[in-house]
């Protein structure tokens, strides 16, 4: 048999827990992710962006209901909770082509209303 030369376990070693090492810091401070909590983070940022978008629109239809002015002073006085629910009442967070309301949108559109 051969024997193998008595550099090469240090050497291993050294490898390994340099490889593992790496892994440790590339994971806590490299911002290295798993595939998993990458698809998770593009669908929380897609989300956020659609939600975004959907609020102008819920904005916009706001301005043109014939009532607006009465229904944003009501909205105003509303608690931040309650907001969601009087925008989706007024039909302001239901979208184009779509029969119901979607909350998210209905907060985010409450909050920016009541804003200014």
């Amino acid at each position: 048999m051969m024997k193998t030369p008595d550099w090469v376990r240090p050497g291993v070693y050294g490898a390994f827990i340099g490889a593992v090492a790496v892994a440790i810091v590339g994971f806590s401070w490299g911002g290295w992710v798993t595939g998993g909590t990458a698809r998770q983070q593009a669908t929380d940022r897609s989300d956020t962006a659609v939600v975004s978008a959907l609020t102008n629109i819920c904005v916009d239809q706001s301005k043109r209901d014939p009532q607006v002015a009465e229904r944003v002073t009501a909205l105003k006085a509303a608690s931040s909770y309650g907001r969601a629910d009087i925008v989706m009442k007024n039909g302001w967070a239901t979208m184009p082509g779509s029969k119901d309301p979607s909350r998210q949108v209905a907060s985010a559109c409450g909050d920016k209303i009541a804003a200014g």
